[in-house]
């Protein structure tokens, strides 16, 4: 395979990782180490530890998540990461954001169902208008 036959891999970034990052929390507790091998494991490359773990303290600082540092196991101590309501409120509301995005989209594309004709993106605010 080419390099051009490679697809780009995606890393999200700013608010789509915090989501990706608060997606994995739900119902668990994790060190950073772990949630970038998950991350990398679902396919979003490789990523710069630096920078999950500078993203999970502003996380913190924002209420999203909340750390504890576990000192149970024989090695060092580890922040354990968990997502709080906040964090879940955020996580709930991007989605909601993403599903509007996407909506627009196909109605922009000419895949949504009010797409005919007689109905083009000209009448888009008033589709989008019908939706809320």
């Amino acid at each position: 395979m080419s390099k051009t036959d490679v697809p780009p891999s995606f890393k999200p970034s700013g608010d789509m990782l915090t989501a990706h990052l608060l997606a994995l929390l739900q119902g668990w507790t994790a060190y950073g180490y772990d949630l970038v091998q998950r991350l990398e494991d679902a396919g979003y490359g490789d990523f710069n530890k630096g920078s999950i773990y500078r993203t999970l303290r502003q996380m913190e600082r924002l209420g999203l998540v909340n750390s504890d540092w576990d000192t149970n196991s024989d090695g060092p101590a580890r922040r354990m990461y968990t997502v709080t309501h906040s964090g879940l409120a955020f996580l709930k509301n991007w989605l909601a954001m993403l599903e509007a995005h996407r909506r627009d989209m196909e109605l922009l594309l000419g895949a949504g169902p009010d797409r005919s004709p007689s109905n083009q993106t000209t009448d888009l605010p008033a589709q989008r208008k019908s939706r809320l």
